[in-house]
């Protein structure tokens, strides 16, 4: 059985109040995205890395393996203009069947236990999506006000999200639609049950200022995310 992974990495750094896309800020003396790469790299599963970035940014990458020494093997895709269309272009670069991870390039504290545990439950139920649940109040805003909803019933979706490859590939001949959020939504419109795995709290995206520091903290002290 063949085992890949793909990293997208297609963030701004709009939130972060950075002119650098998020993937790219330091991270520990590093960028973000070495970070992730290394994780899976250093997982149980070792599977194959394809990291899918946008086109102009080949060359600046390129240039921070060099800076910084990172040799670790993975291959590089073009990036879309969606999330969607980038998922797509990395799952076009694989030619045989496995089971494959999705996973986001600004994740870079996932452990390699959740790692793990998804290419399993993936490979007995043909997906797994890791989930947490909120742990604060969550309200619906309507058009003048908003209502209380029942945080028993809710989940918070991370990533990496990991599929049978032709159950992906069926999912992804859809045409985009905005109410793809994630690759589950993508591969739930084609016909496909979800099955939920617990996630972890540490698995922290990068968005804000504040979870690099988060990050940073998590990775100098070897907690798992």
């Amino acid at each position: 059985m063949k085992f890949y992974a793909i990293i997208v990495a297609g963030g701004c750094g709009k939130r972060m109040q950075s002119a650098v896309a998020k993937q790219f800020l330091l991270l520990n003396e590093k960028p973000v995205m070495m970070h992730t790469l290394q994780a899976f790299y250093l997982s149980e599963i070792q599977p194959e890395l394809i990291l899918v970035l946008a086109k102009a940014e080949h060359e600046y990458w390129k240039d921070l393996c060099y800076k910084y020494n990172f040799d670790i093997p993975h291959t590089l895709v073009e990036g879309g203009d969606e999330r969607f269309h980038s998922v797509r272009n990395g799952l076009m670069s694989i030619k045989e069947d496995g089971i494959v991870a999705i996973h986001d390039a600004v994740r870079p504290v996932v452990n390699g236990s959740l790692i793990t545990q998804t290419y399993k439950t993936a490979l007995e139920a043909g997906n797994a999506i890791p989930c947490i649940k909120p742990s604060d109040s969550v309200r619906e805003l309507q058009d003048t006000s908003s209502k209380i909803l029942n945080r028993d019933k809710l989940v918070l979706i991370q990533t990496p999200q990991t599929f049978d490859l032709g159950q992906l590939r069926i999912a992804y001949q859809q045409s985009f639609s905005t109410k793809f959020t994630d690759d589950a939504s993508v591969v739930e419109a084609a016909g496909y049950p979800i099955n939920l795995v617990e996630g972890n709290r540490n698995n922290i995206k990068i968005t804000y200022p504040e979870d690099l520091e988060l990050a940073s903290f998590l990775l100098k002290n070897n907690i798992p995310g």
